[in-house]
């Protein structure tokens, strides 16, 4: 098919719906921008028709002409079929244009009307196609788009091959597509233009699969049922959809150990050659396939005597991978398994279960295998299952430990004790340590529906609680019910008044509030004999404390950290372990804290505790960027992050604490986005805590970014929030000095020294040195504004020193660059060497970048000069007038503004109004020359 100029894609295959492809997706456009050829090739369903439809609706509004062909297996014997796809509608366009010899064999294969063949036309065709080729160039460029190549009919692929190695400069290019296992692709490549660049699809994180599934609807599967999609369809999103599609079709979801159910799509796909399998070689794939890691060891041990030459005929046909070493058995895709595992009757599953559930040598495979061969209930093997839990719960799986839970849930009497639902809700909190809150949430409002029994009840609903996660606000409803339901038990009443202190924080945001509540929580945990919950709410106590700056705060880390302990309440990352650590950060006790947060961030790798294992990868990424390792950090912080999407679990931090790290060593226009999606999600959390956190993160990357009149709107929104919360340790955000260097910058000094006033006196109150050098800092550039330019250096300089004893490397360079811009008027190339050193030994590439910058202009930045008598016409205006104003002297459209602001562009026009009749000025052209003359003072 070819396709003209105004040809117009549908929006379905428009890049931004490519999921998980955001890398090839660059490297094929910037090859197809440079005027070369792309090759896609990967496996069946991996997205290769998707990526080569989004390309061709991209870069083919470029070219002149598109012509088109999409081969089919069923056609694929039919000569010239895909020729007369490309060249059928531009036939006549050219044929005047060719030798008649080229014409007459060309409208032969094409139409059919004579009697052309490879052996009889074989140089006329080759040439026509050339030809036909060169001649559709002379009007524009030409883009040739081929999909499933290797359906390609004989006849047209050697034609358009012969063609594409002979087309040179001639702007033709190729973007095509074809089926491959491995990396046999030589084939096509060679029928390919020399430049070709061949790109292969490979599989889809769990990330990118759920947002897969998300994208086309399906958006109620819980996280566990994801990952199992994503094991099963091996990150292929053809078969992660339609196993997406079967799920959403069923009434209730598959219970804890039972496969996936595989429609019958995929199983005629992927069970084809089972039918030439024996019945005995069939049945010794069904007991691999029910195994967790089967080996030829594991087969024999279950019955199946000849498993060597079983598996060897199930390798031949492609259902088995070969291994040339170790003796595992491998499917060749896991949805195989899964398949043939769906095909067998439940009579089968059950006996291979029965066999496995002796021969495993695992103890935890033995129960689970036990479970599935077992029908009703069994009081013993219950209690297996329940062993296995805890058995998993020591190993660091609780996500297994709640599947075993489960398990023996429902194969538990129910007069038995402990009874069915007891062993639920077990499981349920196994689930929450595993990061799977869905799941946890799930099984608590299953247990809500018939237990009677208080602590039950309580136990349920903490399970809901925990599961909003951040969210606090969208359980408001339960804490009344809750409340009911623990009566006057003092252990029942101090989990509910832990859970309201953590609400008061994050909802409310009301910190002394906050306090009341956990200190009231380990008081009742105390009367009840709780020690756990106790523990937990002195935590959470101290934690606040230091947030406040209270004076208590390090008594209540001394309480928290008594003995007795319990080693998952000790590393849990709001424990006793974890007040401390933050303790360490703001007390500038930087290697003691890396010390502490390493071994807290080992043990819940150890132990499997996903919830913690984000936030404490989190907290040492933070750590590492405050001593100035950035590189280091930014690693962390994006593990951290990858984590948290993949959980789902403190995504909202993550992006935070990376767009930090991003800013300070990574790509600054990330760092934006980061910051702005932390915002977001805090805002729509009603997160006030993180919000302010977020929007400091949002300052600190404009600053980077050199947008200071944004980073002040951020950072003054941070400045009233956490008034109103009842912050005042400075070392919290450590956003301060920031704001009052940014408020320097758009010559507002006054403001900026009030920022420094107020802040010194709770540091110096605090001991927070760290925080006091960067104040100084700041401080030089206010004298250095008002034209003191020796006390500013002199300033500059003690800092500089300070923050280098302190290990603050990061803030240390800062110091080093601003002393940099102030030595000279015009520095000379070497001015910045000190600067450019320190920031290269903290691989701080966007702040190497401002120095490269100031380098080149070679001129004092306007930073550091003294406002403009044109500047302080400014002062009469209101303040959403002056940012108004500002943004305009930045050159920031209307719609640019009111998006800055979170305005209307109706109320920026008014606003812009208001303003130019205060500065008896009639246009935006006057702004700015406001700013020129500001500039030029």
């Amino acid at each position: 098919m070819t396709v003209r100029r105004d040809f117009k894609e549908s929006a379905r295959c428009r890049p931004d719906l490519v999921i998980g492809r955001d890398e090839l997706w660059t490297s094929a456009r910037d090859q197809l921008a440079r005027g070369g050829s792309v090759l896609l090739h990967g496996p069946a369903g991996i997205g290769k028709s998707t990526v080569l439809r989004a390309l061709a609706a991209d870069y083919g509004e470029s070219a002149q002409t598109v012509l088109r062909c999409s081969a089919t297996e069923s056609e694929s014997h039919l000569p010239f079929l895909a020729l007369a796809d490309l060249f059928g509608l531009v036939l006549d366009d050219v044929a005047g244009t060719l030798p008649a010899a080229q014409r007459t064999a060309l409208e032969s294969a094409l139409t059919g009307r004579g009697e052309s063949t490879l052996q009889r036309d074989g140089l006329a065709l080759r040439l026509a196609v050339l030809s036909a080729l060169r001649q559709l160039a002379t009007r524009g460029p030409v883009l040739v788009v081929a999909d499933d190549m290797q359906w390609l009919d004989p006849a047209s692929a050697e034609l358009l091959g012969f063609a594409a190695r002979r087309l040179g400069d001639t702007p033709v290019q190729l973007l095509c597509a074809v089926r491959t296992e491995g990396q046999e692709y030589d084939r096509q490549l060679r029928q390919s233009p020399p430049d070709t660049l061949a790109v292969r699809l490979n599989a889809l994180s769990r990330a990118h699969v759920s947002a897969l599934l998300d994208h086309r609807g399906y958006t109620e599967l819980p996280r566990s049922t994801v990952r199992d999609i994503h094991r099963t369809s091996g990150g292929n999103p053809l078969y992660a959809l339609e196993l997406g599609r079967a799920l959403s079709e069923m009434p209730t979801a598959p219970r804890p150990g039972e496969p996936l159910p595989v429609p019958t799509s995929l199983r005629a796909l992927v069970l084809s050659r089972l039918d030439m399998l024996s019945a005995e070689a069939r049945r010794t794939l069904l007991v691999a396939s029910a195994g967790a890691r089967p080996t030829l060891a594991l087969l024999h041990a279950a019955g199946r005597e000849n498993a060597e030459a079983e598996t060897a005929q199930a390798a031949a046909l492609g259902l088995l991978a070969t291994e040339p070493e170790g003796p595992a058995v491998r499917f060749a895709h896991p949805l195989i398994s899964a398949a043939l595992y769906a095909e067998a009757p439940a009579q089968d599953r059950r006996a291979a279960h029965t066999a496995l559930s002796t021969a495993a040598s695992d103890p935890i495979e033995r129960a689970r295998h036990l479970a599935l061969a077992t029908t009703g209930t069994d009081p013993e093997v219950a209690d297996r299952l329940s062993e296995a839990a805890a058995l998993a719960r020591d190993r660091g799986a609780p996500s297994v430990a709640a599947s075993l839970g489960l398990l023996a849930a429902r194969h538990t009497p129910p007069d038995a004790a402990p009874s069915p639902d007891e062993r639920r809700l077990e499981a349920g909190e196994d689930a929450i340590t595993a990061g799977e809150a869905d799941f946890a949430r799930d099984i608590a409002h299953d247990v809500l529906t018939r237990a009677t029994a208080p602590a039950d009840r309580v136990r349920a609903w903490m399970i809901v609680i925990e599961s909003a996660g951040q969210a606090l606000g969208e359980v408001d409803a339960v804490f009344p019910k809750v409340l009911a339901d623990a009566g006057d038990d003092p252990r029942l009443l101090a989990l509910v008044h832990y859970q309201l202190a953590w609400r008061g924080l994050v909802v409310d945001g009301e910190f002394p509030e906050a306090r009341r509540q956990s200190a009231h929580a380990a008081e009742l945990a105390e009367r009840g004999g709780d020690r756990r919950t106790e523990l937990m709410a002195l935590s959470l106590q101290a934690s606040t404390e230091t947030l406040m700056g209270h004076p208590d705060a390090p008594t209540t880390i001394k309480k928290a950290l008594r003995e007795p302990q319990f080693a998952d309440v000790t590393c849990h990352h709001n424990g006793p372990a974890m007040a401390r650590f933050r303790w360490l950060l703001m007390s500038d006790q930087l290697p003691e804290a890396r010390t502490t947060i390493t071994a807290l961030l080992r043990e819940v790798q150890r132990r499997g505790v996903v919830e913690s294992e984000v936030h404490f990868q989190r907290f040492l990424a933070e750590t590492e960027l405050r001593s100035g390792h950035c590189g280091r950090a930014l690693d962390l912080a994006r593990e951290s992050l990858r984590l948290a999407r993949d959980s789902g679990i403190g995504l909202g931090a993550s992006a935070m604490l990376t767009s930090q790290a991003e800013a300070s060593g990574g790509d600054v226009e990330r760092a934006l986005d980061l910051a702005r999606e932390a915002a977001g999600r805090a805002e729509g959390d009603g997160d006030q805590m993180y919000l302010s956190k977020a929007l400091a993160s949002l300052g600190y990357a404009q600053l980077v970014a050199d947008d200071a009149a944004g980073a002040v709107q951020s950072l003054r929104r941070v400045r009233e929030l956490e008034q109103g919360l009842g912050i005042t340790d400075p070392a919290r955000g450590r956003w301060q000095g920031d704001l009052a260097e940014a408020l320097v910058r758009i010559g507002e000094p006054a403001e900026a020294q009030d920022v420094i006033d107020v802040t010194r006196e709770h540091a110096v109150r605090l001991g927070r040195e760290s925080i006091i050098a960067v104040l100084d800092r700041a401080e030089a550039l206010v004298r250095a504004a008002h034209g003191d330019h020796d006390t500013a250096l002199a300033q500059l300089t003690s800092v500089q020193d300070r923050l280098a004893k302190l290990g603050y490397a990061l803030e240390e360079a800062r110091a080093a660059f601003a002393l940099a811009r102030l030595r000279t008027q015009r520095p000379g190339p070497t001015s910045y060497d000190e600067a450019a050193r320190l920031f290269r030994r903290c691989r701080a590439v966007p702040w190497l970048r401002q120095v490269d910058a100031a380098l080149v202009s070679g001129v004092e930045t306007p930073a550091l000069v003294e406002r403009a008598p044109a500047a302080d016409a400014l002062e009469g205006l209101a303040a959403m007038e002056r940012q108004v104003a500002a943004l305009v002297m930045e050159g920031a459209t209307n719609r640019e503004i009111a998006a800055r602001l979170f305005i209307s562009v109706k109320t920026v026009e008014a606003t812009l109004t208001r303003v130019y009749r205060k500065l008896g000025i009639r246009s935006r052209v006057d702004i700015v020359r406001l700013a020129a003359g500001r500039r030029a003072t």
